[in-house]
């Protein structure tokens, strides 16, 4: 005698069938979505490098204009060890008449660079306004050879060793449009819409 399948044993035979095939196709898309993942997560990292540089670009520009706060770099080592050569410093101007012995600052020479050192004494100058101060490198066994009049300077506020040459490399043309190209391109691809084949393996349901 023939037993005719039933309705019910049909449907379970069919489910049966399709669980391996299921779990298979859930076990080939985790590396996908594996490899998916840590590209976001690479993408978000650089995005975040980004947004802190250009944070940190807008608030030197805010420093600059509201406290006369710039950058002024080392090529030399007349002041080390305490400003190595490479060295980038964080300067602020400020009145001739806030000057102390034993202050590093930056002094403007006309038809000359500026020039960085300590300042070992301080007199009166010929104005209110003005002082005639002498200064010395700490690398130097002697002052410099002549006073400076000044009647504002720029003082050191602190600095960082070796990162002038990163700074000088950044005005590069070349490398500021490397940069810029990087920067739109991950811009565009953090925002680029996903395509639907990608939502669907990213809502394929993981196999316990």
């Amino acid at each position: 005698m023939t037993v005719q399948p039933t309705r019910r044993s049909l449907r379970e035979q069919a489910s049966t069938v399709g669980e391996p095939s299921a779990s298979v196709a859930v076990s080939s898309s985790l590396p996908r979505a594996r490899h998916r993942g840590i590209g976001r997560m690479l993408g978000d990292a650089l995005l975040w490098v980004a947004a802190a540089a250009g944070v940190l670009c807008m608030v030197l520009v805010v420093l600059a204009l509201t406290a006369n706060i710039t950058l002024i770099m080392f090529r030399t080592g007349s002041m080390s060890p305490t400003i190595p050569a490479g060295s980038v410093a964080v300067v602020q101007s400020v009145p001739a008449s806030e000057i102390d012995v034993g202050d590093v600052v930056t002094v403007d020479r006309e038809g000359d660079l500026p020039v960085t050192h300590r300042v070992t004494s301080v007199s009166a100058g010929p104005t209110d306004a003005q002082r005639v101060i002498t200064m010395r490198g700490d690398a130097n066994a002697a002052d410099d050879p002549y006073p400076y009049t000044v009647q504002t300077v720029r003082v050191v506020l602190f600095s960082v060793p070796g990162i002038a040459t990163v700074i000088v490399a950044m005005g590069d043309p070349l490398v500021l449009g490397g940069l810029t190209i990087g920067a739109s391109v991950l811009v565009v691809w953090a925002f680029w819409p996903r395509s639907s084949r990608q939502r669907r393996d990213d809502d394929t349901p993981r196999a316990p």
